[in-house]
C-alpha cells in the first residue's frame, strides 16, 4: 500500500490569544448579520418565510425550533450553501447573494455531519483547512499551532483523528472553521450525539472564542441549557417564521412568574416536542454518535 507522507509539523512554543487575537477587530456596534424578507422554498414547501433577523456583532445567537422549522436551511443560506429564493442578507458587510466569495471569507461553518478526515492527524486535517482558506504559507503553521493551543488539543496534534474522542473531534472542527479568523461563526447542532462530559468542553471553547476573540456566533441547537447558557439572545423559529426573538429572561418573563425555558419553546413552537418529534431527534443522535464516536 501506497504510504502518506505526512507534513512535518512546527512544534516551537506558540502563544494562542496573541496569535489569535490579530483578527481583524469587530465593530463596537452594529451588526454582523442581517436578514430581510428572507425566504426559501423548494417546489410548493416554504421552508424558511420571509425572515427579518438581525445579530449583532460579538453576540451569541441561538436558533430555537422543533424538527423541520427551518434551522439548518436558514443556516445553509447564510452560508452560501444554498441560494435565497427571495429577500436578501447581508453577512459582514457583503451582499449575500451579489458577493458570495466575501461572504465565505468571513465566515466560518461547523454543520452537524463530521468535516474531519479520521485518516488524517489532527494537525493535517488543520493543514488543509489553511490551504483551503488561501492562508500564507508563512502563517500557516503558526495559525495552526495557535488554533490547536487554543481548543487544548496541541498534545494530540500527531495523532490520528479517528482515535479522537467526539468531544474531541467537534473542538477540531471548530478550529477547522475559525483558523482564517471569521467574522461570524455558525454552528448547527455542534454537540449532538456528545456525552456531558465532551459537550462542557464544546461549551467552555464557544465562550472563549466569544469573550476573547470577540467572534460572532449563531447557534442552531436543540438543547435548551446549551441555549440557555451560552446565547446572549434566541430566536425561535416554527415552520419557517421566526415567532419570537430576546434574552432568555425576557422571553421567560414575557409568559409570566415561573415560566421555564421549555415552557417558552413549547408556547412559541405550537406544542411541546411530539412522538415523531422525538424519534426523529433521537435517530438523529444516535447517526451522530456513532460518527463522532
Amino acid at each position: 500500500m501506497e504510504s502518506r507522507a505526512r507534513p512535518r509539523r512546527d512544534n516551537s512554543q506558540v502563544a494562542p490569544a496573541a496569535l489569535l487575537s490579530h483578527a481583524e477587530p469587530m465593530p463596537a456596534i452594529g451588526s454582523a448579520v442581517v436578514c430581510r424578507g428572507l425566504t426559501r422554498r423548494f417546489g410548493s414547501i416554504v421552508a424558511v418565510d420571509n425572515v427579518d433577523l438581525e445579530v449583532r456583532s460579538g453576540e451569541t445567537l441561538g436558533l430555537l425550533g422543533r424538527n423541520g422549522a427551518g434551522k439548518t436551511t436558514l443556516i445553509k443560506m447564510l452560508t452560501t450553501l444554498l441560494p435565497p429564493s427571495s429577500g436578501h442578507a447581508q453577512i459582514a458587510g457583503f451582499d449575500l447573494v451579489r458577493h458570495p466569495a466575501s461572504v465565505r471569507r468571513a465566515i466560518g461553518y461547523v454543520p452537524q455531519a463530521l468535516s474531519a478526515d479520521g485518516d488524517l492527524t489532527g494537525f493535517e486535517n488543520l493543514l488543509i483547512f489553511a490551504r483551503l482558506y488561501d492562508l500564507p504559507a508563512r502563517e500557516q503553521r503558526p495559525r495552526i499551532a495557535a488554533a490547536l493551543a487554543f481548543m487544548d488539543l496541541s498534545e494530540d496534534a500527531d495523532r490520528l483523528v479517528k482515535h479522537y474522542s467526539g468531544g474531541m473531534i467537534r473542538r477540531l472542527e471548530i478550529a477547522q472553521s475559525t483558523l482564517h479568523r471569521p467574522k461570524v461563526l455558525f454552528l448547527d447542532e455542534p454537540t449532538v450525539g456528545l456525552d456531558p462530559l465532551a459537550r462542557d468542553a464544546v461549551w467552555e471553547q464557544l465562550k472563549r472564542l466569544r469573550s476573547e476573540l470577540k467572534t460572532t456566533i449563531v447557534l442552531a441547537t436543540h438543547h435548551l441549557e446549551e441555549a440557555e447558557l451560552l446565547c446572549e439572545r434566541l430566536a425561535i423559529l416554527n415552520q419557517g417564521h421566526i415567532s419570537a426573538i430576546g434574552a432568555p429572561p425576557e422571553l421567560r418573563a414575557g409568559l409570566g412568574a415561573g415560566t421555564t425555558l421549555e415552557d417558552v419553546f413549547a408556547h412559541y413552537t405550537g406544542a411541546a416536542h411530539d412522538v415523531h418529534d422525538g424519534i426523529a431527534a433521537a435517530y438523529r443522535q444516535r447517526r451522530t454518535a456513532e460518527r463522532l464516536g
